[in-house]
């Protein structure tokens, strides 16, 4: 299997070579495919087979391949696809009240636009940073980087946003989670620690206490009995 990269409208040739340890295979029967659909017009030369294909939208893009069926059936599948967009795999985690900045990137490739969405249930809901200026700024820091700052963080930002970079042939998203916590999530371990403490010390001196009555109380008999022998 190989994945082609294409960004704009172009002419490709796909070509099935037949390695040398199959060379002993014969009266072979070779089918192109888009899909599952047949191809026809093969190039042939010696132990070779290919199709020169006019890429012109996103519709010609897809699963290519080339079946060799005689003794053996072999296969090779040609992926035709348009850039894929870096996002981020680990999410970014934030508090409330904090400037989150989400980052997507196209290695090697331009894209015309790029578009920042937010996921609410399971619709995508493009982000309009001029209608929102005061929530979200967007900066296109070079043709291949796009920024998304999220400003004044509130529990409703937390979730799923896409980066959506548009090329010639098509369209590619970026996928990146924000994780919005609130002051207190840092604050419970050392509060359970404060607690528990608290809850030592206090043990600690109501045994002193209970120490201290107990020798008192001893003290307070022996001299009682001291006294009745007096």
């Amino acid at each position: 299997e190989t994945n082609i990269t294409l960004d704009s409208a172009t002419r490709i040739e796909l070509s099935c070579r037949l390695d040398n340890k199959y060379s002993h295979l014969k009266s072979l029967q070779v089918t192109w495919k888009k899909g599952n659909e047949t191809i026809g017009h093969i190039n042939k030369t010696e132990n070779s087979w290919s199709i020169q294909l006019t890429i012109l939208d996103n519709g010609e893009l897809g699963s290519y391949s080339c079946t060799l069926k005689g003794e053996e059936e072999i296969s090779a599948v040609f992926h035709l696809q348009v850039p894929k967009i870096e996002g981020k795999e680990k999410p970014i985690i934030s508090y409330e009240g904090d400037t989150a900045v989400m980052i997507c990137k196209s290695f090697g490739y331009t894209p015309i636009a790029w578009t920042w969405y937010m996921t609410n249930g399971s619709e995508q809901i493009a982000i309009n940073d001029s209608l929102l200026a005061d929530k979200y700024v967007i900066n296109r820091v070079s043709a291949n980087v796009t920024h998304l700052k999220i400003l004044k963080l509130a529990k409703e930002d937390d979730g799923v946003y896409w980066c959506e970079a548009a090329f010639e042939l098509g369209k590619s998203k970026g996928k990146l989670k924000l994780k919005v916590l609130s002051f207190m999530v840092p604050l419970k371990p050392f509060l359970a620690i404060v607690a528990e403490v608290v809850i030592l010390v206090t043990i600690v001196l109501l045994y002193e206490m209970y120490s201290k009555k107990k020798e008192k109380c001893a003290e307070d008999e022996k001299e009682f009995d001291q006294i009745e022998q007096l």
